[in-house]
């Protein structure tokens, strides 16, 4: 990798911290990130630009000094994580900055790196903080299988996001007295949480699951014996022309699935279907419109 490819990859990098950052909280720089950085950065990337890349790759290319660039998919796709329309766009536009003067270098990925920093500043001399743990309102248990997506809502400011910890919780340090946030999950209901520093009952938010969420993850992945069935009520829940879309662990790939297509998948037994987690879905009209899903 030549000088100005080491240039163009470190400030790229530094921009996907950035952008990273802009919706989730971590303490260490990208070149550190490990397990769970390293996971929600791979849903975040999966949630804006609707592609991936592995954590092999991530160790190739972030945590290591890498000798050459990445695939030019990969950079392209880094790039729209960035709000650039491709890599040609970064690299036109920091390859012209490495010739302009120190005065002249304050750039949109400067500002992209210190907001978060200032962010850090603020909530770090906020007053209150505040702490939740998530329980299934069903089970009675603390949600500790998935980590659910926190959404806190601002006046006059973007949201910021998180996600909960292995012990199902998130804390948020703020000025304000009130909090107001959306939690969800592939399995759960979405809902709005509106809480007052000085409420007793702040710590605990009990989530509805998602009755066709939890059914579809029964039928997929339970051992059911009566196929027929099965299949009955896996064509009750889907309508006839949803959009299924099948996403791989380890690629970019994705596979449009029609709704027999998608339910032969689940109804023919075979031992490289061990698992089927359900990424996303929308509901219309009682059936299921849109599926992602993934086979581990």
């Amino acid at each position: 990798m030549n000088t100005e490819d080491q240039h163009l990859f470190k400030h790229l990098k530094k921009a996907i911290e950035a952008s990273f950052l802009k919706r989730n909280r971590s303490n260490v720089p990208i070149e550190d990130w490990k397990g769970e950085d390293i996971s929600a950065f791979q849903n975040d990337l999966f949630d804006k630009v609707k592609g991936k890349v592995s954590e092999k790759w991530f160790y190739t290319y972030i945590k290591n000094e890498p000798e050459k660039l990445p695939r030019i998919d990969v950079l392209n796709l880094l790039s729209t994580y960035i709000d650039y329309k491709n890599w040609s766009a970064f690299k036109a536009e920091h390859s012209l900055k490495v010739t302009k003067s120190k005065k002249k270098k304050v750039s949109k990925l400067w500002l992209l790196s210190i907001i978060p920093l200032l962010m850090i500043v603020f909530y770090g001399n906020s007053k209150n903080t505040f702490e939740f743990c998530f329980m299934d309102a069903i089970k009675n248990e603390n949600i500790t299988s998935i980590p659910l997506d926190i959404k806190i809502l601002q006046d006059n400011e973007s949201p910021i996001y998180f996600k909960t910890d292995s012990a199902g919780c998130f804390s948020f340090k703020t000025k304000n007295d009130i909090i107001k946030f959306v939690v969800q999950s592939p399995y759960h209901k979405t809902d709005t949480i509106v809480r007052n520093i000085n409420s007793n009952y702040n710590q605990i938010v009990k989530v509805k699951p998602d009755d066709y969420a939890l059914m579809l993850h029964y039928y997929a992945n339970g051992n059911i014996k009566d196929w027929k069935v099965h299949i009955e009520k896996l064509k009750a829940l889907i309508a006839n022309d949803a959009k299924i879309y099948r996403l791989f662990k380890n690629n970019m790939d994705i596979e449009l699935y029609s709704k027999n297509e998608f339910i032969n998948l689940l109804t023919i037994p075979t031992k490289s279907l061990e698992t089927i987690e359900i990424l996303d879905k929308t509901i219309a009209n009682g059936k299921i419109e849109t599926l992602k899903f993934i086979v581990k």
